[in-house]
């Protein structure tokens, strides 16, 4: 019964879509943002926004926001409509130009005269649509999970790239036939303008954190295999934070980002002082900033962090399950990793301890792993994109 009504809805909304589609006019300075299915105002959308906003103010920008994450949106200086009203799917058909990270409803067609830049939202580790073998989600198998990648895919007319390395697996893994802007991430102009210990303090400043302590940030990815439903997934904190307090307590804090897609709430009440769970906060690219030492897994938040030149930890205790049975590497990970790999709780600490007592001394394969992946991230890769876009 609930998979009628859905369906039934689905049918309403797709007519309605249609519908404004076949009758409204275009604004061409209307442009829509959407960052991760409208929960978050953040990564390359964001970029795009901000500088559209400070130099072509002659633009009209709305944000795409999901009803139960508004907070994300209020009290800021810009215009959101609630995502799949039908106020969005107006604005969704006048928009000349949709700047959206993820994929959108399959229902939804792209309305003729409509530009969708598609700005994606991670270099990929993990391997990608086409490209995936076999699928572990709820409710899909490969061959459709495959099929309605590639019915999204389609729609794009840009699809921005951060390398020559993700250029040449997004064409293939999406099957991408149109224009690729490889400009670096817009995103990472942020890291590259804002990293001096003034934002760094006032950072902290606002978010209530020590002065007098490093940072460690934790930002793991999902699992495919572990799941509620569709599009909620589990995760359980594997290491010990009572060792890590006990150990590390004097002159460190940790802050915890886990991934949009993990429905999970980690109690931290035990830990004040200590463990700080910023999942909910806007935008990773300040934990990027206020973090002295990024630990993750096969997350592709270390191709952005690595802009910093900071250290980093891989904490892989299932790096054999998730490597050959969950989605497979698009490299060797094990040997051209920016950072040491590590398994326990006590890696974790032996690792940070040397740092302490050594210093971060980049390695050759570290080195390696910026040219290969960092080279185009100058602070000016949104301008880039604005230009070849909107300005061309």
């Amino acid at each position: 019964m609930k998979d009628k009504i859905l369906n039934l809805l689905i049918s309403i909304y797709r007519v309605i879509f249609n519908l404004f589609g076949s009758i409204l006019p275009k604004s061409e300075k209307v442009i829509i943002f959407e960052s991760f299915h409208g929960k978050q105002y953040s990564d390359n959308p964001r970029a795009i926004f901000e500088y559209l906003k400070e130099n072509y103010p002659d633009y009209i920008l709305i944000w795409s926001a999901d009803r139960r994450h508004l907070k994300s949106f209020e009290n800021r200086d810009l215009i959101y409509v609630k995502r799949l009203s039908i106020k969005w799917l107006w604005t969704m058909n006048r928009a000349a130009y949709w700047v959206i990270n993820a994929r959108l409803p399959l229902w939804i067609k792209k309305p003729k005269n409509t530009t969708y830049i598609q700005t994606w939202h991670g270099t990929p580790l993990k391997k990608l649509a086409i490209d995936m073998e076999d699928v572990h989600m709820p409710e899909t198998n490969i061959k459709e999970y495959k099929m309605n990648f590639l019915n999204e895919s389609r729609k794009w007319d840009y699809l921005i790239s951060p390398n020559a390395y993700s250029t040449k697996i997004f064409k293939r893994a999406f099957q991408f036939e149109q224009t690729v802007i490889e400009s670096g991430y817009p995103r990472n102009d942020y890291l590259i303008n804002n990293n001096h210990p003034e934002t760094i303090s006032n950072l902290k400043a606002i978010n209530n954190l020590p002065k007098d302590k490093r940072i460690i940030l934790y930002a793991p990815t999902w699992r495919d295999n572990q799941f509620y439903s569709k599009g909620k997934y589990k995760f359980d904190l594997q290491f010990d934070l009572d060792m890590l307090r006990n150990e590390l307590d004097d002159n460190y804090i940790i802050l915890l980002r886990l991934h949009y897609l993990v429905a999970e709430n980690i109690d931290l009440s035990n830990y004040k002082n200590f463990a700080y769970d910023f999942s909910k906060h806007a935008d990773i690219r300040e934990l990027y900033l206020l973090a002295d030492l990024l630990i993750t897994d096969y997350s592709s938040v270390f191709f952005d962090y690595a802009n910093l030149k900071r250290p980093m930890l891989f904490y892989v205790y299932d790096i054999e399950e998730y490597r050959d049975n969950l989605r497979g590497f698009y490299f060797n990970f094990e040997s051209k990793a920016p950072g040491p790999l590590v398994k326990t709780t006590e890696e974790i600490i032996m690792e940070i301890n040397k740092i302490d007592k050594e210093g971060f001394i980049p390695s050759s394969i570290t080195e390696q792993f910026y040219n290969m992946f960092c080279y185009l991230e100058d602070g000016n890769a949104t301008a880039r994109v604005v230009e070849k876009v909107f300005r061309n």
